[in-house]
């Protein structure tokens, strides 16, 4: 069953929320899941739904500066290898874009193997940064150019 990929609403936070495990495994993400981001940036808050629930979601923005920034990324359990990841990671660059966005942001610890290799095969650039989240606290850093077809 194909996901429909929907702006988000605050509905659908408290859904996934309450579904927090199937999308993030034994790590505690709840406290990122912020409404306000939902509530403020809703064209490019996104969810995959379908018959059964939502599949995936990415909560991002777009900065005055013209970077569409993904704050959140996740599919379910049981919609992972599917292209699902991809095709959110597509209509949030295309809604970023919308919004006069350039270029993508996203970040990640560097011991998540699978989001570097995620991001890498969507042609992201990987850097880690030392001391990005605080003293002693270095975090992977993904960069590319708009649009996400584009060859980066």
């Amino acid at each position: 069953m194909r996901a429909q990929i929907t702006p988000a609403g605050t509905a659908d936070i408290h859904q996934v929320l309450a579904d927090h495990h199937r999308y993030w495994g034994k790590r505690d993400l709840r406290a990122l899941h912020l409404s306000a981001l939902v509530r403020e940036f809703g064209e490019t808050c996104l969810v995959a739904r379908a018959e059964d629930g939502i599949h995936g979601y990415v909560i991002g923005f777009v900065t005055p500066a013209g970077t569409g920034y993904v704050h959140l990324i996740a599919t379910r359990d049981d919609a992972r290898g599917t292209g699902l990841g991809r095709r959110l990671y597509a209509a949030f660059a295309d809604a970023a874009h919308r919004q006069g966005a350039q270029r993508l942001k996203a970040i990640t610890s560097p011991g998540n193997a699978g989001s570097i290799a995620f991001h890498r095969r969507l042609g992201f650039d990987a850097r880690t940064v030392d001391d990005y989240d605080g003293p002693g606290r270095a975090m992977v850093v993904f960069r590319r150019v708009l649009p996400l077809d584009a060859a980066p």
